[in-house]
C-alpha cells in the first residue's frame, strides 16, 4: 500500500528538529511521497534543502493569502524565477483567500489571480487555500478562466459543503481532504468525502495543523494521513487499499510525480 501526503510544512519549528524520525513513521504507515506547501517564497531554500535531504519530497512555490500585503511584482517575478530553477518544484501556492484571519480581500485576490498566471504560464496546477471565501474564490476563477483559461489544481484540506464542492469540481479542480474529515462533527465535510468523483479525490495532513482522530489536539505529522485515508475509505465505503491507490494515481497525475 502506497499514501502521498498532498500537502504538509515539515520546515514548521515544531517538526523540523526531528526529520529522521518523521521520515521512518511515515515510512511505516506506507507514505512514499510528499508535496511541501510553501507559505512564502523566503521558505524556497529551507523547502529543497529539506527536498535534497529525502527524495520523496516535492513542493511547491508561492504566496499564503494570510501573507498577501507582501505581494508585488519583485515577489511574482522571484516564485516564477524560483518554480523554474528545480524541477522538483511540482505546484504553485498556496495561494487562495482566507476571510477568516483577514479582511483585506483586494490584496488577496490580486495575489491569488497572479499566482494563477504563474501557474497557467508555467504549466503547473496550484495548490488553493480557501477558507470562509468560496463564493468570492470561485468568482475569481471563474473570471480568470473567461479571460485567460483553465489551470489545473486543488482545493487543500477541503472543509466545504456537498454543494461548495460541486462548483469546486465543474471549474476542473481536485478535492483534498484532511484530518477535519476524521472530526465527528464534521458532517457536511464528510458528505463532501463521499461524492467527489474517484479521479478527483486527494488525502492531505496539513501538518503540522489539524491532527486527525485518534490524534487530535496533538501536533500532526505525514504518518498520521493514514488515519485521513482510513475514514474516507470508511465513508465512500471501500477498502484503505483501493482508496490508497486511487489517490495515490490521482497526486501522480496532477503533480506530475514519479513513481518510485
Amino acid at each position: 500500500m502506497q499514501l502521498i501526503d498532498t500537502h504538509v510544512h515539515i520546515n514548521f519549528d515544531v517538526l523540523s528538529a526531528e526529520l529522521a524520525a518523521l521520515k521512518e513513521r511515515w515510512q511505516q504507515q506506507g507514505v512514499v511521497q510528499l508535496v511541501h506547501s510553501c507559505v512564502e517564497p523566503q521558505e524556497f531554500s529551507e523547502i529543497s534543502a529539506i527536498a535534497d535531504q529525502f527524495p520523496e519530497v516535492f513542493f511547491a512555490v508561492g504566496l499564503h493569502p494570510l501573507e498577501a500585503q507582501k505581494w508585488m511584482d519583485e515577489l511574482r517575478v522571484e516564485i516564477e524565477k524560483r518554480a523554474q530553477s528545480d524541477s522538483r518544484v511540482v505546484a504553485i501556492g498556496e495561494t487562495g483567500l482566507d476571510l477568516y484571519k483577514a479582511e483585506n480581500v483586494e490584496q488577496q485576490k490580486t495575489a491569488f489571480w497572479e499566482q494563477l498566471a504563474i501557474a497557467q504560464r508555467l504549466n503547473k496546477p496550484v495548490i488553493i487555500h480557501c477558507r470562509d471565501a468560496t463564493e468570492q474564490l470561485l468568482e475569481v476563477v471563474q473570471q480568470f478562466q473567461k479571460q485567460k483559461g483553465s489551470v489545473p489544481g486543488v482545493m487543500h484540506c477541503w472543509a466545504g459543503s456537498p454543494e461548495e464542492t460541486q462548483k469546486c469540481l465543474d471549474l476542473g479542480f481536485y478535492i483534498s481532504f484532511s484530518g477535519i474529515v476524521t472530526f465527528k462533527n464534521a458532517k457536511s465535510v464528510q458528505a463532501s468525502a463521499q461524492m467527489v468523483p474517484e479521479d478527483r479525490l486527494l488525502v492531505e495532513t496539513d501538518c503540522p495543523f489539524l491532527a486527525p482522530v485518534p490524534k487530535r489536539g496533538k501536533r500532526n505529522e505525514p504518518s498520521y494521513v493514514r488515519y485521513v485515508a482510513e475514514t474516507v475509505a470508511q465513508l465512500r465505503e471501500t477498502s484503505l487499499e483501493t482508496l490508497s491507490e486511487i489517490t495515490t494515481n490521482n497526486a501522480r497525475e496532477l503533480f506530475s510525480l514519479p513513481t518510485p
